[in-house]
């Protein structure tokens, strides 16, 4: 796979560190219109369950955020999801979505 743009890149770092910090399954970040970024990892509560990437774009909307330029998420799992995926796609139909193993190498790009 080529270099990363070093935006890119911040965001698969960014993603890499929050799944590192809480264990989780997935960590996930994402990058908006304006620049600023936001991560999450999977949240899995009785009540409550989302992907990482759903909960990084849910903070990015709640933050206000309009559009999104890219996505990245760390995960062991050999796809994103659809539902990610469609989180994603709700805010940029062309936007990257980054899939990175546990070691932070993007393995594809959807």
């Amino acid at each position: 796979m080529a270099e990363l743009d070093p935006e890119d890149q911040k965001i698969v770092t960014l993603a890499r560190s929050v799944r590192a910090r809480t264990g989780a399954a997935e960590g996930a970040a994402v990058r908006d219109t304006d620049g600023r970024t936001y991560a999450a990892a999977t949240v899995s509560l009785p009540s409550l369950k989302l992907t990482a990437l759903q909960a990084a774009v849910a903070a990015a909307v709640s933050s206000g955020a309009e559009g999104l330029e890219a996505a990245a998420v760390v995960t062991v799992a050999d796809k994103v999801d659809a539902d990610s995926v469609a989180a994603v796609r709700d805010l940029t139909a062309t936007g990257p979505i980054l899939r990175a193993d546990a070691s932070g190498t993007v393995v594809e790009t959807v």
